[in-house]
C-alpha cells in the first residue's frame, strides 16, 4: 500500500469515527471554555463544540457559572438545538439541567407504575394550588389536595418538606399533578385507630383547637377531634365559644367518655380549672353581704349570680317584705342587688341567699307577717341548682300539705 492509500484509509476511518449530532442526543462534553456567561464545551467523539448557557446548567438563576464547572470537565449533556449550520464546525445548544430533570422524570415515572410516594418541597403559593419541587421538575398540588380539610391560607406551607402521592404524570407536556390530601387521610386513619385504642375517660390529653360552632369547639387529638360542648369550656356562662376560644389555640382538655363505635369524644376545658365551688365558703360566708346580679327569674324566685360560676337562690319569700305574686313584680334580669347570705352548702352547690334581709322591715308590717300563699303551678329547677323541687317552693306548700293531711 502507498503512502498516499495509507493516509487516505486512516482519513476514512477518522471520519467514520466521527458520529452524526441529533437533538435529543446525551453526549459527553468537555469544557473548553467559559465565555460571556455560557461554557464552551468539545462534543466528544463528534469534532463539533456547542454551548451551555447558565439557565441549562441549574435552575439557580442567580448561581455563578464558575461555581458550576471549570475547563477541563466533562460533562453529561442533552442536545436541545442546533444553532449552526456548517455540519464540520457547527455549534449545538446543550443542557445538563434537563438532562437531569429527563432522569428525574424517569425516577418519577418508575415511582407512579409502582405506586409509591414522592417527596416534594413547597416552592410557592398560585392560583388554584402550592407548586412543589421534586429534585428540579415542577409539580402542581391543587388546593383541594393540599389537605384532608379546607385551608384558607396555603402561605404556611411554603419551604415545607413531605411526602405526595402522583395523581397525573405526563412528561412530554412537564404535567405533574400531586396530592397530599390522600396521604393525610390515610396518616389520620392510623392516628385514629391507635387513639381510640388507648383514649380512656378520664385522661388529660392537649389538643388544638380545630373548628368553633355555636353548640362548642371541636379539638383535634392528633388523629381525631373531639367536642367540648359549650357547656364544658368554663363555669361562668359562655355565649359564644369564640368570646373564649380560637382556632388555632393549644388547649389541654379531660376525656369526658369514649365512643369508638360511633367515633365520639367529650371533652372538658373547665374540668381542669379550678372550680368556683371551691372557696365559695370564703367569699361568701354565712351572714355576708355582697353584691351580686340578678341571672334568672323563676316562679318560685330568682337566681343570683354572686361570683362567676357561682348562682344563689333568693326565694320569693326573701325577696321583699310585701306579698308578691311573681319575682318580675320588683325584679329584672341583669339588675344589681345585694343579698345576705343565709346558708352555703359548697358540697352540694346550694348557696341560699335574701334581699329583704337587708331591708328594714316596715313598722306596720311587723305586727302582721303576711303569709305567702303559693300556686298550684311551680316551674321545675334546672338540675344543676343543687335545690329539690320542694326547696324551690318554699315552706308554705308543705304546711298546706300537712294541713290536708290532717284532715
Amino acid at each position: 500500500m502507498s503512502e498516499q492509500d495509507y493516509s487516505q484509509s486512516e482519513m476514512e476511518k477518522a471520519l467514520s469515527s466521527v458520529h452524526e449530532v441529533k437533538i435529543g442526543d446525551v453526549v459527553k462534553g468537555e469544557v473548553l471554555a467559559i465565555d460571556d456567561g455560557q461554557l464552551v464545551v468539545g462534543i466528544q467523539g463528534t469534532g463539533v463544540e456547542g454551548v451551555v448557557p447558565l439557565k441549562e446548567l441549574t435552575s439557580d438563576r442567580n448561581a455563578n457559572i464558575n461555581d458550576q464547572a471549570q475547563v477541563g470537565d466533562v460533562l453529561d449533556l442533552v442536545v436541545i438545538a442546533s444553532i449552526g449550520h456548517d455540519k464540520e464546525n457547527g455549534s449545538y445548544l446543550l443542557s445538563k439541567r434537563r438532562l437531569e430533570a429527563r432522569k428525574v422524570w424517569t425516577t418519577i415515572e418508575d415511582k407512579f407504575k409502582a405506586d409509591e410516594t414522592l417527596s416534594v418541597t413547597v416552592k410557592e403559593v398560585v392560583k388554584g394550588g402550592l407548586v412543589a419541587d421534586a429534585d428540579g421538575v415542577r409539580g402542581f398540588i391543587p388546593a383541594s389536595m393540599v389537605a384532608d380539610r379546607y385551608v384558607d391560607d396555603l402561605k404556611k406551607y411554603v419551604g415545607e418538606t413531605f411526602e405526595v402521592k402522583i395523581i397525573e404524570i405526563e412528561p412530554s407536556e412537564n404535567r405533574l399533578i400531586l396530592s397530599r390530601k390522600a396521604l393525610v387521610q390515610q396518616e389520620k386513619a392510623e392516628e385514629r385507630k391507635v387513639l381510640f385504642e388507648k383514649l380512656l375517660p378520664g385522661d388529660v390529653v392537649e389538643g388544638k383547637v380545630a373548628r368553633l360552632t355555636n353548640f362548642g369547639a371541636f379539638i383535634d387529638l392528633g388523629g381525631a377531634d373531639g367536642l367540648v360542648h359549650i357547656s364544658e369550656i368554663a363555669y361562668e356562662r359562655v355565649d359564644k365559644p369564640s368570646d373564649v376560644l380560637k382556632v388555632g389555640e393549644d388547649v389541654k382538655v379531660k376525656v369526658l367518655s369514649v365512643d369508638a363505635e360511633k367515633g365520639r369524644i367529650s371533652l372538658s376545658i373547665k374540668a381542669l380549672l379550678p372550680g368556683p365551688w371551691d372557696k365559695i365558703a370564703e367569699v361568701a360566708p354565712v351572714g355576708a353581704a355582697i353584691d351580686g346580679k340578678v341571672k334568672r327569674l323563676t316562679t318560685f324566685g330568682a337566681f343570683v349570680e354572686v361570683a362567676p360560676g357561682v348562682e344563689g337562690l333568693v326565694h320569693i319569700s326573701q325577696i321583699s317584705h310585701q306579698h308578691i305574686a311573681t319575682p318580675n313584680e320588683v325584679l329584672k334580669e341583669g339588675q344589681d342587688v345585694k343579698v345576705k347570705v343565709l346558708s352555703v352548702d359548697p358540697e352540694n352547690r346550694r348557696l341560699s341567699l335574701s334581699i329583704k334581709a337587708l331591708i328594714e322591715q316596715p313598722a306596720s308590717e311587723k305586727k302582721q307577717e303576711s303569709a305567702a300563699v303559693p300556686e298550684e303551678h311551680y316551674e321545675i329547677p334546672e338540675a344543676d341548682t343543687g335545690f329539690s323541687f320542694g326547696e324551690m317552693i318554699g315552706d308554705a306548700l308543705k304546711k298546706n300539705l300537712d294541713k290536708d293531711s290532717d284532715q
